[in-house]
Order: C-alpha cells, then structure tokens, then sequence
C-alpha cells in the first residue's frame, strides 16, 4: 500500500508542476499557441511520466531505508536520535546570533548558507559520537541499574571502545575473540582502515590483493554477524599520513583501546599513553604451560643442529629440541619436557625420549 502512495504522490506532483509550468512561458510565446489549455495537458502527462520514475526511485529508496531501519537495534537508533536533536540544538545556539550581525545585502545569502551548513556538520557530529558513547548515554538514561551504580562507584568500569587496524582485521581472530564473549564494548572500525583494505584489494601485488579482499570478507562478516557491535567511524585525519599514526591520534581522542598485532605500532602507541591489546600476546598468555617433568606425544619432523638432536612442534608452532631423538624422525614418541626457554622469537621446550617404544 504504502508503495502504490509514493508513486501516486510523484505522478500528482509532477503532473500538477507540468501543468502549472505552462504559466512560465512569456506571453509572446502564449499567443502563438492556439490551444493553450491542450498544451497544459500534454506538458501535465510528460511531467507525470517523469514523475512515475522518480517516485519508482524513491520507492526503492524507501524500501532499502526500511529494511536497514528494521535491522539497526533500537538502543542505536534511539542514540542517533538523541546526537541528531543535540547537535541540531547546538548549532542553532551558536549560528542563531549571524542573522543578528549587520551584513550588508548583497551578502545577506551568506546567513542562511553558514546557518544550514553549520546545522547539517552539528547533526553529523552528533549522530557520530552518539556511535561513539551511545552505551555510556544508555547507563545515563537508567541510573538505577546495578551496572550503572557499581561503574559510579567505581567498583566496576565500563566497557571502553575497541579500535581496529588493518593488519588486526586481516588476520582474523578478532572475529573468534568476539564470538567467544572475551572481547567487551564496541569495535570501531575507523574509514581510513577501509580505504587501505581497499587500497589493497585493488593492488597490482597478488599478495596484497589477496590480503585486502580477505580483510574485506572478513570484516563483512563480522558486520552481519554482530551488527550492534560493529561500528564504521567516519573520523580521518587530512593532516596526517600514515594509518598507523591516524590510529593512534583517534585512540587519544576518543580514549579508545587499540587493538593490534603489529609489534612496532604497540610500541609507538605505548610510549605515547595509548591502550593496547595485543592480539599476539594474547596468544602467548594463554598457550599451554610445559614444567619440566610434563609429558608430550611429540613426532619428530627432522634432525636438530645437535648430532643426537630431533625437532618437533607443538599446534602452536613451539619448536620442542629433542635430546637423543635424531633416531626417532618421522615418527612419534613420548618425550618429557627437561627446561623451557622464552626468546624474543618465541618459546622453545627442550625434552628427552620417554620410552624407547616409538609408534609410526
């Protein structure tokens, strides 16, 4: 129903503006036409075909709108509403006073250009940080919650907002942090990220090609599959060269956490007071601990730098040294674990045999 109320609303508008245009023709040009009330008609009928497109689009429009509004939670939509409203109220406060100021005429169309322009950046800023913080104004709206009082307390803290880079986004287990509920708050996904998966997905490079179309079906994933969760921030930076820099500059702004695996933007990052999660040192923490004493099934893969050394690995490529094991390569043993050494490489267990019964 509503559908067949678009396109009729755009045929009427259209006809009844093709109708009434014929008033604008100069009365020169009225005098030579012998029929003008035919002509109203036959400019009324082309104005309403063109209308019957244009409410067909708007139709579409309309309908891609709904479904994207049905699909948004209700907490996003009531924040956005709330950012709009206060930044709409904010910029009328502080352009209301240029209609005041004594412009001279031919200027006076400036007034109402700043005021419109100011409003529309007002609105944008307000529907982005409500993206931002629309948690925080949720817990504003019930202060009553539990949640809410412990976090006064400062019993408890909120949830602060993740931001992703690239490289964190291309390796993927960002996706798995998120669906096992260990990751909490929101995950900002900033629109110069984009543009660099973009970027790469468009490079001549096969590799990298093939790293940024990963990156992209990944991070659409991960939108369908947490649409609440994942946020794309429009902020950029014109002044500011590097993703990495950018990154770090936003974290600052919005006091967000970052998320990364690159060893050197961590670094960067900490020495300038900004958060981190490591996804690698996540990894590290939670890989399984070997006392010496413990027992493995290990297979040996080849022969160590040691004559009477074999080398294995564990499911996380830890490299387990075998003593005496160069005689059992290619098959599998049980060894005990003697020491265990952490590098700035990684980890490495050093084992023995444990029986001499070896399964191929």
């Amino acid at each position: 129903m509503i559908d067949a109320i678009i396109i009729l609303f755009f045929i009427i508008a259209a006809a009844g503006v093709g109708f009434d245009s014929i008033k604008l023709l100069p009365d020169n040009v009225l005098d030579t036409v012998s029929n003008v009330e035919a002509l109203r008609w036959v400019s009324a009928s082309f104005a309403g075909i063109l209308g019957l497109g244009l409410g067909l689009v708007a139709q579409t429009t309309y309908r891609r709108l709904e479904k994207q509004i049905r699909q948004t939670p209700m907490e996003i939509i009531l924040t956005r509403a709330v950012g709009l409203v206060v930044g709409l109220l904010l910029a009328n406060l502080m352009f209301g006073p240029i209609f005041l100021l004594p412009i001279p005429d031919e200027f006076s169309a400036l007034k109402p250009t700043i005021a419109i322009l100011g409003s529309l950046m007002f609105a944008f800023l307000g529907i982005s940080l409500a993206d931002t913080h629309g948690r925080t104004f949720l817990r504003l709206i019930n202060p009553n919650s539990m949640e809410t009082i412990l976090v006064a307390e400062g019993t408890l803290k909120p949830a602060g907002t993740k931001i992703i880079d690239t490289n964190c986004i291309i390796d993927g287990r960002i996706a798995q942090l998120i669906s096992t509920g260990f990751l909490e708050g929101q995950i900002l996904i900033p629109q110069f990220v984009l543009q660099e998966l973009q970027l790469l997905g468009d490079n001549s490079n096969d590799q990298k090609r093939a790293r940024g179309k990963r990156g992209l079906d990944l991070l659409n994933r991960m939108q369908q599959s947490f649409p609440e969760r994942i946020v794309i921030h429009p902020a950029d930076y014109e002044d500011i060269t590097t993703v990495d820099r950018k990154l770090i500059r936003l974290a600052q702004e919005i006091n967000g956490t970052l998320m990364t695996n690159d060893f050197n933007l961590s670094k960067v990052a900490n020495l300038q007071k900004v958060a981190i999660l490591n996804i690698n040192d996540l990894v590290q923490a939670v890989r399984p601990v070997y006392l010496p004493g413990d027992s493995l099934d290990l297979k040996i893969l080849k022969q160590g730098k040691e004559a009477t050394q074999g080398v294995g690995y564990l499911e996380d490529g830890t490299m387990v040294v075998v003593d005496e094991g160069r005689n059992y390569v290619g098959s599998e043993v049980g060894v005990i674990v003697t020491s265990a050494l952490q590098t700035s490489a990684g980890r490495m267990i050093f084992a023995k045999p444990q029986a001499l019964t070896v399964t191929s």
